[in-house]
């Protein structure tokens, strides 16, 4: 329990060609990680300091550890090592920010929590408020230099509810600043809580496991102590950590998501979004400017719903995976529970599919552009289609239904709940606008599609999906509309499935 400094603290040197104004931050994204190695026993185990002031002194020396300040355009951050190959230990690391990762960081923040904090809505940020942006960045960056790999479980380790109180101010948003989990979207207008991420539980985890000393002990016996240490702790999501699974399967493991129920959090963030929407004009206001900062944020919220989207989709034929080895309880791989897999589809069917008109203001997009908003909407529903009408998932969902019976969400209830609502007119009688329309055309060629997929052919998939073309023919034929760009959209499709149906 005793805590002691080291012989030989681990020392970054800030690079002498860095802002001025940047260098306390970056500093402090250092020394945040003091709290994580006093749980290994060490005290002023990590600092920051000034480049001496030395001729001879250089940032190329491999004798030293430097944050390297790069001014160009590119918007980004890296925590390279060098480590011996014989031993593991790391010798040296030159962390890189490229002075355009600020346009990056003033994005993210005020896509994802101006709606709720006032300090974020601008175009250009007070220095104090992006000095604790690149004090986040220098502190994920020095992670990974101290040997720390990306963690993307950790993020969902805590409840959406939680993410909306003072908890995150203890916790950060996610229990790893080594998740690209970034801030708090979910943070409602009103609530008491914070936005940023902060060195969390894993981190402090796995560095007392990875720096602690176990005196007296040989190699076997101690790696049975620190194998003891992780399995003392398995059981709390707050301690897992995974990488993203082939092909987005883990919704537990994603990038650019918070908390535990992708539905739930997507629906707070797609609100804070809408409220952004509304005052984007006036929030990228700056006078006598033209509206390029208003078009690469409007961009941005476009981006953000789209990452909604990806976060819901993994759901769908979701496999959860925690890491094991053989004598610890369970499996490694576990089914998303049927109902959370049904609630994603009725999430899509609202926040995606549904035509978002919050996003097509024309006061806004007249401003910068002379035409595309139709084309815009269309991509973005498209690939939300794509997402959820991919082989690899419908194979997945086939499976686990042939696993677990009427516990599954299976592969005909999902495409009946897709066809319901891409299809909602059909029931409704309203009139389908020309989003609509477009979006279900493209649900026509996507089942065209799958009809031919040489991944497919050989699978239930093929059956599935002809049987629901078939089922939505006769749907559109007994179909009546006095609206003429709906009757004729009717006609065409019916046309259009039985050229899918019944190929010439």
């Amino acid at each position: 329990g005793e805590v002691v400094d080291p012989v030989q603290p681990i020392v970054y040197y800030i690079d002498p060609a860095t802002p001025e104004k940047w260098v306390p931050y970056l500093k402090q994204g250092v020394e945040d990680w003091q709290v994580a190695f006093e749980t290994a026993g060490f005290s002023n185990a990590i600092i920051a300091m000034d480049a001496p002031e030395d001729p001879a002194w250089s940032p190329e020396d491999a004798r030293y550890s430097v944050i390297r300040y790069l001014a160009s355009d590119v918007q980004n951050a890296s925590g390279p090592h060098v480590h011996d190959p014989r031993t593991g230990e790391i010798l040296e690391s030159d962390i890189q920010w490229y002075h355009n990762v600020m346009n990056l960081l003033r994005n993210w923040f005020f896509i994802q929590t101006a709606a709720a904090n006032e300090d974020a809505r601008g175009v250009e940020f007070s220095d104090d408020l992006m000095g604790e942006l690149i004090r986040f960045v220098s502190a994920h960056e020095v992670g990974h230099t101290i040997g720390l790999q990306h963690n993307m479980q950790s993020s969902s380790s805590y409840s959406v509810e939680d993410l909306r109180t003072r908890f995150v101010c203890e916790m950060g948003v996610a229990s790893s600043i080594m998740d690209y989990a970034r801030f708090n979207y979910v943070a409602q207008p009103g609530d008491d809580t914070c936005l940023m991420p902060l060195v969390g539980p894993y981190d402090k985890f796995a560095i007392e496991w990875g720096y602690r000393m176990h005196l007296g002990q040989d190699r076997y016996s101690e790696q049975e102590v620190m194998r003891n240490f992780v399995e003392e702790w398995q059981e709390d999501p707050v301690y897992l950590f995974s990488s993203p699974m082939r092909g987005g399967a883990d919704p537990s493991s994603l990038t650019e998501a918070i908390g535990d129920d992708a539905m739930r959090a997507s629906d707070y963030g797609v609100e804070n979004l809408k409220r952004i929407a509304d005052n984007l004009i006036d929030w990228t206001y700056v006078e006598g400017d033209d509206y390029s900062a208003l078009e690469e944020l409007y961009n941005n919220v476009v981006r953000q719903w789209s990452r909604y989207t990806g976060h819901v989709v993994a759901n769908v034929g979701g496999i959860v995976r925690t890491r094991k080895r053989q004598g610890q309880a369970g499996v490694q791989y576990e089914m998303v529970k049927a109902d959370k897999q049904k609630r994603a589809i009725e999430y899509l069917n609202r926040q995606v599919f549904a035509t978002p008109y919050w996003l097509l203001d024309s006061d806004i997009l007249e401003r910068f552009q002379a035409t595309g908003a139709i084309d815009l909407v269309h991509a973005r529903q498209s690939s939300g289609l794509d997402q959820v009408l991919n082989v690899e998932r419908m194979k997945r969902l086939i499976e686990q239904e042939a696993f677990y019976g009427d516990q599954a969400y299976s592969l005909n209830e999902m495409l009946v709940d897709l066809r319901s609502g891409v299809w909602s007119e059909l029931a409704s009688g309203r009139e389908t606008d020309v989003y609509r329309r477009n979006l279900q055309r493209s649900y026509l060629d996507r089942m065209a599609t799958l009809l031919e997929h040489e991944d497919a052919v050989q699978t239930d998939i093929v059956s599935f999906a002809r049987g629901e073309l078939q089922v939505l023919r006769e749907q559109l034929e007994s179909a009546t509309s006095s609206h003429r760009p709906t009757e004729l959209h009717f006609r065409d499709a019916i046309l259009r499935i039985g050229e899918a149906l019944e190929p010439s």
